[in-house]
């Protein structure tokens, strides 16, 4: 019998995320915590999970070397939120229909998906973009949004809720 260890809390987890980030900015040159927690915060509002709101914290700390990969795999956390942070890690040179799919396969993953994309294309961020860099990055937003069947209205929640009520 293996011993157990205890998982790791949301808040450590946090604590975590914000110590790994602490001298990224992002495109603004805005402390880049300020996003990890925007979109923790977006999984909560949505009615995510405590699992869904820690990958939140992580989704970016390993496409960002942030923390390992062998980091995520060793910590005291349940697969399903290694499962959810590996799935939103976009890997060099991935094609963008591969990530995409790689993200609906994986459960929870998608609500943490749609709450980064909807930080990264709030107009206020976008608006401190250059033109040019606002523009790429509109663009490409929304096409990650296409290909993950997300309307503007809507959210993962709302599909399930949906798919749900079309079971009962």
């Amino acid at each position: 019998m293996t011993p157990s260890h205890p998982q790791l809390t949301l808040a450590e987890v946090e604590a975590i995320a914000r110590e790994a980030h602490a001298h990224q900015r992002d495109k603004a040159g805005r402390p880049y915590t300020e996003h990890l927690a925007a979109v923790a915060e977006g999984v909560r509002a949505r009615g995510g999970s405590d699992e869904q709101i820690a990958a939140a914290w992580l989704h970016d700390a390993v496409e960002d070397d942030a923390l390992s990969e062998r980091w995520l795999a060793e910590a005291a956390l349940p697969q399903r939120v290694k499962d959810m942070v590996l799935a939103v890690s976009k890997r060099d040179g991935e094609d963008l229909s591969a990530y995409t799919r790689r993200i609906l396969e994986t459960p929870g993953a998608l609500l943490v998906k749609e709450a980064d994309l909807a930080h990264n294309a709030d107009p206020a961020r976008l608006a401190a973009l250059e033109p040019a860099t606002r523009t790429r990055l509109t663009e490409k937003y929304a096409r990650v949004r296409r290909l993950l069947g997300l309307t503007p209205d809507e959210s993962p929640i709302d599909r399930s809720d949906q798919a749900n009520t079309a079971k009962s």
